[in-house]
């Protein structure tokens, strides 16, 4: 499946020239950012990136979870372990719309950690030129710390992305399964605030199954089992 995305859409052409692995994040996070317009009312036929870039090459536009699926699925075909991301609100139960957002976590073998990447954005977050991952971003809003900028080639500026992802980092979640093209084994981790509720509907209609809950930081950015 990955090797069939990566040769369709050339990514590596896309990543072509490219030295580190930051800068092939880079560029494919601006390519993803422009295969269509954000809609977040329109969802696709399947949930995979193969079947969403198909659709949006016939003009079909999506939502913050397609950009998510398509960069990790793009990031995975070329070697790069990368997972889908779910942001949720501290309301995210009794808030009936809007309560959640979706992004990818990019793991840099060179840097050996986790990395924030926002496809519906085109932004990578920064604090004093290190990337961060969601959890640093959540810490260096709430701190309004010197330092820190957003890489964004569409012009995304960091006031701009931090008023609006700040409320989205509350409570984190990723399936355990990041696999595209075959069966997925059920489950997910959520990182959860220590004494916040572990919520287990989203906007008061969806149950949230299959979720493993956590306060440990260091679990939840454990390094992939590819390293």
């Amino acid at each position: 499946y990955l090797t069939t995305l990566c040769t369709t859409y050339r990514l590596d052409s896309v990543v072509a020239g490219q030295t580190t692995d930051l800068a092939r994040v880079q560029a494919l996070c601006a390519w993803v950012s422009r295969q269509w317009k954000h809609n977040g009312s329109n969802t696709p036929r399947k949930s995979d990136p193969l079947s969403i870039l198909e659709e949006a090459a016939r003009g079909k536009q999506f939502r913050c979870v397609e950009y998510g699926i398509v960069l990790s699925g793009a990031l995975a075909s070329l070697g790069i372990p990368a997972r889908v991301l779910a942001l949720k609100m501290a309301d995210v139960e009794t808030r009936k719309s809007g309560a959640g957002h979706v992004l990818t976590e990019v793991w840099l073998r060179d840097q050996q950690k986790w990395v924030l990447v926002d496809g519906q954005w085109d932004v990578i977050p920064f604090l004093n030129g290190v990337p961060l991952n969601a959890v640093e971003l959540q810490k260096a809003l709430a701190e309004n710390a010197s330092g820190f900028t957003v890489q964004s080639p569409r012009g995304t500026t960091a006031a701009m992305y931090s008023r609006w992802i700040q409320p989205y980092l509350y409570y984190f979640d990723t399936n355990f399964d990041q696999r595209f093209g075959t069966d997925t084994i059920p489950g997910a981790l959520m990182l959860v605030p220590t004494g916040a509720k572990q919520p287990t509907v989203f906007q008061r209609k969806y149950p949230l199954k299959h979720l493993t809950y956590t306060h440990s930081v260091p679990s939840f950015y454990a390094p992939p089992f590819v390293n």
